[in-house]
């Protein structure tokens, strides 16, 4: 891979770890192989996956402490929520990245806790995993994830689709309603479209609404979304109000609310069709 290519791809994963690109990426011998292969990691197929996420966890555990060990922890760590690769993978991931905070502390950005931190909890908070860290970052991580929550608790959407329709939120009270941030752009939103559509034709009589919230223009939005069939109402947050209230950083982001208008299931990023199932079976649909 050449110079170029290598620092395209090391911007690319910093990114994805929340971490500010290195300028002249510099790997040691046993972190270059680590660090081709997760960045490789979308082009393996589901079925290895899993396995060969624990395995680099296991690898980026071995390396020496230092900014090295923390953006390949974190963007793995990034990576390993994009599907359902078991609940050990995930489990791998976060003693992975809470050893390399422990090791190499990142500081705050803007007052608030560094990205990784608040992958790692939201690792904690949504997935289940457990953790031993003993960090202040990471207790504000988890301090602004509760925060968000609270603010998704009453917050409301009132946006327009690509027809010109409008959506609240509140207006749907009765209904069962997953509402998933996603672009056009984003691999991980594009592999559950397919599934998204395919819950929507099975549970739209039954009371489900899907909307679909993109950030992009909407001649981009609208081009894409008719190539790929999607039925389900795509609404359109062009000023990005609705995902700066939502807390939305990184996507997809997906949340169900019950008849009731309550939060009852989150997902912090892609999630196969079996995922989404078990989300929607706590708002009551089966």
């Amino acid at each position: 891979m050449g110079k170029a290519a290598t620092l395209l791809a090391t911007v690319l994963l910093a990114g994805i770890a929340g971490l500010p690109a290195q300028v002249k990426p510099t790997w040691s011998s046993n972190e270059r192989p680590i660090f081709d292969q997760v960045r490789g990691l979308r082009q393996t197929s589901d079925r290895a996956r899993g396995g060969l996420t624990r395995e680099l966890a296991v690898r980026i555990r071995r390396l020496p402490a230092g900014p090295n060990k923390v953006l390949l922890a974190a963007g793995l760590a990034g990576m390993a929520t994009e599907g359902d690769f078991g609940q050990a993978t995930l489990q791998e991931v976060a003693t992975t990245l809470a050893e390399a905070l422990r090791e190499q502390p990142v500081a705050n950005a803007n007052g608030e806790p560094a990205r990784p931190y608040v992958t790692l909890a939201q690792l904690v908070r949504y997935e289940q995993v457990q953790v031993s860290l003993d960090a202040a970052p990471l207790a504000a991580a988890f301090a602004k994830l509760e925060a968000a929550e609270r603010r998704r608790a009453s917050a409301e959407i009132d946006l327009r689709d690509l027809s010109g329709k409008e959506w609240k939120l509140s207006g749907l009270r009765g209904k069962v309603v997953l509402v998933n941030f996603w672009a056009t752009w984003c691999p991980p939103c594009r592999k559950e479209i397919p599934d998204l559509g395919a819950l929507y034709a099975q549970f739209r009589k039954r009371g489900l609404v899907i909307l679909a919230i993109s950030d992009e223009e909407a001649g981009k939005v609208a081009g894409f979304a008719k190539v790929q069939d999607m039925k389900y109402p795509i609404l359109l947050d062009t000023g990005h109000q609705v995902n700066e209230l939502f807390g939305v950083e990184g996507i997809p982001k997906s949340f169900v609310y019950d008849r009731d208008g309550k939060i009852v299931a989150t997902a912090i990023d892609m999630r196969t069709r079996k995922q989404f199932l078990a989300m929607l079976a706590k708002a009551g649909l089966k």
